[in-house]
Formats: C-alpha cells, sequence, structure tokens
C-alpha cells in the first residue's frame, strides 16, 4: 500500500518560516520526476527540463567567471572555445544557448556553437561591423547554456 501526503506548505517547527529539507530526507530526484504545468492541463518531466550545463567566461583574458558541469575550457585561438563537460552528454543532439557582450560603438557580437560531441561544444565569437564585415574577436563576456540528456 503506497502513502501520498498532500499539503499546501511546509514550514519549519515554530510555524515561522520555509522548512530546509536536507540528506537523508530527500537525496536525490528520479529521472521520471514530473511537475504540473501552471495552467495545470499538463505535466512536464522535470529532470529533462534542466540545464545541463553553463558557463560565463570572459574571452579576453580568458578565465572562467562561473560555471556548472563544466571542467575545463581551452582558448583554441582568438574568438574560438571549447567548453568541456565534467558530466557528459548522452548524445551530441543537445542544444546550445549562448550570448556575448557587445564590444562597442557601431558593431554587434555574435557567438555561434560549431561543433557537438557528447563530453564538449565549441563557441566561436565574432564581431561585425557596419559595412565592414565579420572577423572573429575575443569578447568579454559570454556565457553559454547546454540542455540535453545526461548520459
Amino acid at each position: 500500500m503506497t502513502s501520498q501526503l498532500n499539503v499546501d506548505t511546509i514550514v519549519d517547527k515554530a510555524g515561522t518560516g520555509g522548512a530546509t529539507l536536507s540528506k537523508p530526507t530527500i537525496t536525490e530526484m528520479a529521472n521520471t520526476s514530473t511537475y504540473v504545468s501552471e495552467g495545470g492541463n499538463v505535466t512536464q518531466n522535470t529532470v529533462q527540463g534542466l540545464t545541463k550545463a553553463w558557463v560565463n567566461f570572459n574571452g579576453s583574458t580568458f578565465g572562467i567567471n562561473d560555471s556548472f558541469n563544466v571542467g575545463s575550457m581551452t582558448d583554441n585561438s582568438t574568438g574560438d572555445y571549447t567548453v568541456t563537460f565534467s558530466n557528459a552528454l548522452s548524445s551530441a543532439n543537445f542544444s546550445t544557448t549562448a550570448n556575448t557582450l557587445r564590444i562597442s560603438g557601431d558593431q554587434s557580437s555574435v557567438v555561434m556553437p560549431t561543433a557537438y560531441t557528447t563530453a564538449k561544444v565549441e563557441l566561436e565569437t565574432w564581431r561585425e561591423n557596419a559595412g565592414a564585415g565579420s572577423v572573429a574577436a575575443d569578447h568579454s563576456l559570454v556565457s553559454a547554456s547546454i540542455s540535453g540528456d545526461l548520459a
């Protein structure tokens, strides 16, 4: 026989604030965990919807500002970087969303993923000058998020 606990809010013993859930109370979330959508009409897989890796780095002086599931990075050349994951993805069919901080003036900045494997993604950053074309460029702020399934 299974049990079910239905509550609106979990609070601390004093009733003054949220309760802290800690080990061994909650140790992991199953990869089949679901949640009900905001409208209440559908359920979604919680784990599948999470970002699996992200990085924020300085491409000019080359250094990681902060990251999650990123084991290392390589500065291959001007505007060319490789992000290596700490934990591999199950396939190379993941999604990368990336952006940069605009360099200055009448320029636009572009970052694009160029090579995917289960262990890493390669990013290229470019500067586009109005009427003068594109050139590879290092940007002082680049960020990327990876969505997909972990191996």
